[in-house]
């Protein structure tokens, strides 16, 4: 329980956003749902931001009448962040969601990993993306924001198994953190904690999944990710803020997104945080 006791526990919002348009432009009652189901903080993406994407002032209102902190903002490039044409334009949209990020003290801002790439081949990508993330990173050093890169195993993503880890990593300034997230992890083959204990130098915050034996997605603690270890293993990271952060991609979810939080948020506090 030490491990677990004292963390701060965060929800991802890309559990409604899965869901399709329904939730677009709603993201008053993504805080209400997340307030009510007892989190600390949220991590929301470009796409759910809605009318607040214009309008930091208003979301940190809006956050602190819920008693909420921003722990992350997340953004994506319909690049990839994987096409040498696109450098430019997806550094510029970079600067002014890192801009964004600025206005919420100790937030992160996250770069999604490629889950649709650009054409061409493959291999090509990596030096692509890492000189966007590294250009990003000093951005937002500029800015005083921490940037950091978060994996993917959906469709063609760009990081899944551990060469296309060691393949990026390796092109990265130590300046970039990387966001582990245990189901992607699981899902692309890693042994998580040899995954978490090579990188641990860029860990900034964790991402919370389960999985089931086959791969499926799970409501926390129902699948084979073995969650105290895992805070344990990141707890030791230098770089580690202290949020554990819950994104849940379950059937469960797709049917009640507030509910499906709730319980995630439940199974923590059996864990002492």
């Amino acid at each position: 329980m030490g491990v677990v006791q004292g963390r701060r526990v965060g929800c991802q919002t890309y559990t409604w956003e899965m869901l399709g348009k329904v939730w677009l432009d709603r993201p008053d009652d993504l805080l209400a749902a997340v307030a009510a189901a007892g989190y600390a903080g949220i991590e929301i993406t470009d796409t759910m931001i809605g009318r607040y994407a214009a309008d930091p002032d208003g979301f940190a209102g809006a956050l602190a009448t819920r008693g909420l902190d921003l722990i992350a903002f997340t953004f994506a490039s319909e690049t990839g962040f994987t096409r040498a044409g696109e450098v430019a334009a997806d550094l510029e949209m970079t600067a002014r969601q890192i801009a964004f990020t600025a206005r919420f003290p100790g937030a992160v801002a996250v770069l999604g990993s490629a889950t649709v790439t650009s054409g061409g081949p493959r291999e090509e990508k990596f030096a692509v993306a890492a000189e966007i993330y590294n250009r990003a990173a000093a951005l937002g050093a500029a800015a005083g924001v921490a940037v950091a890169i978060h994996p993917s195993s959906h469709h063609e993503t760009l990081l899944f198994d551990r060469d296309d880890y060691e393949r990026l990593f390796a092109l990265l300034d130590p300046s970039v953190g990387w966001v582990p997230d245990t189901g992607h992890l699981i899902r692309g083959g890693h042994d998580v904690a040899d995954a978490l204990a090579t990188w641990r130098d860029r860990i900034r915050y964790l991402h919370l999944k389960d999985v089931d034996p086959a791969g499926r997605w799970a409501m926390l603690g129902a699948g084979v990710c073995d969650v105290p270890a895992v805070i344990a293993a990141v707890g030791a990271a230098p770089g580690f803020n202290g949020w554990l952060v819950l994104e849940e991609e379950s059937d469960e979810a797709a049917a009640d997104p507030a509910r499906a939080v709730a319980i995630n948020r439940e199974t923590m506090r059996s864990l002492g945080a």
